[in-house]
């Protein structure tokens, strides 16, 4: 997926502190946060509800700026949202409802001129073919499922080739067995395209499977507790002693309890993974 190659890390999070207002006061998602995303990364913000994970996937897209600190991909600062930075939304309702599916996934390639309309409806039922709706093509939104609504947003961010793919928590609103079937597809794409994905969650065992690397952030505001390496995870490995020490040791990070600090968790590093870990 990845066209140009680059020597270091493709996306650098600096110290980055996010805040936004509400009626009442100021307030502050994250601070100082950094992190370094390489080619080719499942990258996965995992973090309780609050904890500026999502705002920190926006400001990756340039739909929000931080109030300090600096975003850069592949060397240039990131001050607007643009076709190399790809978003998947939560939302069901992100296709306009009046396109047809085939017309959603075009749509990027012609409004940001990448592509001729014959080279866009070529790419877009490639795409529609990799996540198994290339049937349902001249299908209306309202005529699918939560599943396969997403299945179509996927397709779309995936046919304009972005350096990296942004999701926030693409699969939190769907039932348990459509998410697995999800996760399964999602993983499977990865494979073929290796595409590089910064995934938002705050669901531990879908990071674990999801992820190739996880930022654990703290509650509200989000600061980094450690950054961990979960490449060996699969969908396989769930209810393994492995998957759930390592479940466990993230659950630890996220909520500390007396005397059991985020940087000395129970006195021991857990054997499944390398892990940096910072102190709040």
């Amino acid at each position: 997926m990845v066209t140009q190659q680059i020597d270091g890390p493709l996306l650098q999070v600096s110290n980055v502190d996010i805040e936004y207002r509400t009626r009442e006061r100021q307030v502050r998602a994250t601070h100082d946060v950094s992190f370094d995303v390489w080619p080719g990364d499942r990258f996965i913000l995992l973090g309780p509800s609050g904890c500026g994970k999502s705002s920190l996937l926006k400001a990756t897209g340039g739909f929000l700026a931080p109030r300090s600190g600096h975003i850069s991909l592949a060397g240039t600062p990131v001050s607007a949202p643009g076709p190399e930075r790809m978003m998947v939304f939560q939302e069901f309702d992100q296709l306009p409802p009046w396109k047809t599916v085939l017309e959603n996934v075009m749509f990027p390639l012609l409004a940001s001129r990448k592509a001729s309309r014959s080279q866009a409806k070529e790419t877009a039922l490639h795409f529609l073919h990799k996540v198994g709706l290339a049937e349902f093509a001249d299908a209306m939104p309202h005529m699918l499922s939560g599943g396969m609504k997403q299945r179509v947003a996927i397709a779309r961010a995936l046919a304009m080739k972005p350096r990296i793919l942004l999701m926030d928590e693409p699969f939190a609103a769907l039932d348990a067995l459509t998410r697995r079937t999800m996760q399964e597809e999602l993983l499977a794409l990865w494979e073929e395209e290796r595409f590089t994905l910064l995934f938002v969650t705050h669901s531990i065992e879908e990071a674990l499977v999801v992820g190739s690397r996880i930022l654990v952030l703290s509650p509200h505001p989000g600061r980094v507790r450690a950054e961990l390496n979960c490449h060996q995870f699969t969908l396989n490995d769930f209810g393994s002693e492995a998957f759930q020490h390592a479940a466990r040791h993230i659950h630890r990070l996220l909520f500390p309890t007396i005397g059991n600090s985020p940087s000395h968790s129970s006195g021991e590093e857990p054997e499944y993974v390398p892990a940096t870990v910072h102190s709040s």
